[in-house]
């Protein structure tokens, strides 16, 4: 299978169509930050990008991955829903025991951790970010916010 020419030591095969695009288009989210815009499409390019570094490049589970993959989901939301930017930012890091990844953007607006009844149908992206992550949070930047989550991972 042909691989994507690049100097990061990793990239998504030539079948994996969605992922190669969005590999080629926006870069490798370890290797630095990625600038997507922001529109309700790039949740399934953040998507996507999440999915290819957790399972192949990491090699992690695919309980963690899909975990990981609903969290960025609900990030990239909120960026996209609430802070009226024209770009966001990606970034995934990995060091011993942990994964973090962190959306962001311009504004310097705090996201809320609301409370969440049954039959709410909006409002559930930062409850599903506090159950399923084992941290998370916000770092204010002199120009926008990072939000961030991280989530403990088993080295292999």
């Amino acid at each position: 299978m042909a691989r994507l020419e690049s100097t990061a030591r990793w990239a998504p095969v030539a079948d994996d169509e969605d992922a190669l695009r969005a590999w080629e288009t926006y870069g490798d989210p370890t290797e630095r930050e990625v600038r997507l815009p922001s529109r309700p499409e790039s949740a399934r390019t953040a998507r996507r990008l999440t999915q290819c570094v957790v399972l192949r490049q990491w090699g992690l589970s695919p309980v963690i991955a899909e975990h990981a993959i609903l969290l960025v989901s609900e990030l990239v939301g909120n960026a996209v829903r609430h802070t009226g930017a024209r770009v966001f930012g990606l970034r995934m890091l990995r060091r011993r025991g942990w994964i973090r990844i962190e959306v962001r953007d311009p504004s310097r607006g705090l996201p809320c951790l609301m409370p969440v009844r049954e039959l709410d149908t909006s409002g559930r992206g930062l409850f599903l970010v506090d159950k399923l992550s084992d941290r998370w949070g916000v770092d204010l930047l002199p120009r926008g916010k990072t939000t961030w989550f991280e989530m403990r991972v088993t080295d292999r």
